[in-house]
């Protein structure tokens, strides 16, 4: 299966590319697989369940669904219409939806929280049906939000379980492996951000592809500036302080000054990923990288290098952006993206696994030691649960991005150090990650069952 960067890369909104990118998108083709129906339907109706019901309320889920219903999407997602017509369809008890009509769908009692057993294809999944005018089920699909806002119908689901098992994608370097990404690169003499440009080329022409990565990075650091400069409350209920911009203002003021410790430039790190998930937590435009709740990580980083290091250019803006999305695919066709699913290792280490590689890369690094840094960031975040507070991503989700910005340039800065050979190779550390997170329990796989979820208080 060819990810492209711009699978890995999405612009939405958050606070969740699973819980709320994921049902919006699902909510959508479910619109459009109604409007190909023979069928006419009078109305609509949801169930969530496994971690969508479980954590749905704090993830907006219900919101993205019924918005989705209404014809909304996340890649152009707007605040102010969205309010609007929530507001609507709480007082008429029921949806607009382009090209359909109005449908009867009152959310109260239309849309289901299902906290029985997840459904069978994964742990975040959800029904959407089309009724009569008798109330009558007319049309039925099961979705699954399998990550980063990825999205497949149970159909899919099985059609691409079966495809990993068939085939490789047709592009001039098709690795599906760490092992064989290197071996393509010592054969062809080439960085693995140039192999991943060649595949992207196949699906797009050069000037596509520059100005896709361009806007990326644009809506990335947009959303860091927005969250330097945002205070108040966040919401959800736990009365979280936006933290962003004092941390900001502070360091500001102590520019220049010969008291400012070496370790400073770690809350440089700390403050521009957390300026992303707190925008994030806030409903805010983000890139899932490669998640909403790990979408901090990897826009730190390159924020970090063109900022702070000395000799960086943004012409390597494109290579830090494919070389992540790299191995992100690697994390994903390998174990997975999704807290639900792998827990938090899965989200922050894999966004810290790219972020080291994309870093390395840009600072000079063989295919070797690129691949070294993000062995070593994925390693030392295995066993990492998923337990939000109150079912929002705040508590510990935006300090973790923080941290997991560290911990990657700290992973390509030693990776750096060395000449690329080391034990555990990046194929191990992502089945490792696989492994653990089946044998994870589901009390630590975003239901807030579990862990910081249930230890601190949530008001």
């Amino acid at each position: 299966m060819f990810l492209s960067v711009f699978d890995m890369f999405k612009v939405g909104i958050g606070p969740s590319s699973s819980h709320t990118m994921g049902p919006m998108v699902a909510a959508a083709r479910f619109l459009d697989l109604l409007r190909g129906s023979p069928f006419r339907a009078h109305g609509v109706r949801a169930s969530l369940h496994g971690s969508l019901a479980f954590t749905g309320v704090g993830h907006a889920t219900d919101r993205a669904t019924i918005l989705g219903l209404a014809g909304f999407e996340p890649s152009s997602y707007d605040a102010e219409k969205a309010e609007a017509a929530l507001e609507r369809i709480k007082q008429q008890k029921s949806v607009e939806a382009p090209g359909l009509g109005r449908l009867d769908f009152d959310p109260g009692r239309h849309l289901l929280f299902d906290y029985g057993p997840a459904l069978p294809g994964h742990a975040n999944g959800m029904i959407l049906k089309a009724t009569d005018a008798q109330g009558d089920v007319i049309l039925q699909e099961t979705y699954y939000s399998i990550g980063g806002g990825f999205v497949l119908s149970a159909a899919e689901m099985a059609q691409a379980n079966g495809a990993k098992a068939r085939g490789r994608a047709d592009v001039p370097f098709p690795f599906e492996t760490a092992a064989e990404m290197l071996e393509m690169a010592k054969a062809s003499g080439l960085p693995i951000a140039a192999m991943k440009r060649a595949n992207e080329l196949t699906r797009r022409s050069a000037a596509e592809l520059e100005a896709g990565m361009a806007r990326i990075w644009q809506v990335m650091n947009d959303c860091i500036s927005r969250g330097m400069e945002a205070t108040g409350i966040l919401p959800g209920g736990l009365n979280v302080r936006r933290r962003a911009k004092g941390i900001h203002d502070a360091l500001m003021a102590e520019r220049g000054l010969n008291m400012t410790a070496p370790h400073t430039i770690n809350d440089w790190m700390s403050l521009y990923a957390m300026a992303v998930n707190e925008e994030n937590a806030a409903g805010g435009q983000v890139v899932t990288a490669p998640t909403n709740g790990a979408a901090g990580v990897v826009p730190a980083v390159l924020r970090y290098y063109l900022d702070h290091v000395p000799g960086a250019s943004v012409t390597r803006i494109g290579d830090y952006l494919l070389t992540a999305a790299a191995i992100g695919g690697l994390c994903k066709h390998n174990a997975s993206i999704s807290g639900a699913e792998c827990g938090c290792q899965a989200e922050v280490g894999s966004a810290a696994a790219m972020a080291a590689a994309g870093f390395a890369a840009i600072l000079g690094g063989t295919p070797e030691q690129v691949e070294n840094a993000a062995e070593i960031a994925l390693e030392h975040h295995l066993g990492m649960t998923c337990d939000p507070v109150k079912g929002l991503v705040q508590v510990p989700c935006i300090e973790r991005n923080g941290l997991g910005a560290i911990k990657a340039v700290s992973a390509a800065s030693l990776a750096l150090r060395g000449d690329g050979i080391h034990l555990v190779s990046l194929d191990a550390c992502i089945e490792t990650m696989r492994q653990t997170g089946q044998d994870m329990h589901e009390k630590y796989k975003e239901t807030s069952l579990g862990g910081l979820a249930v230890n601190v208080p949530n008001c």
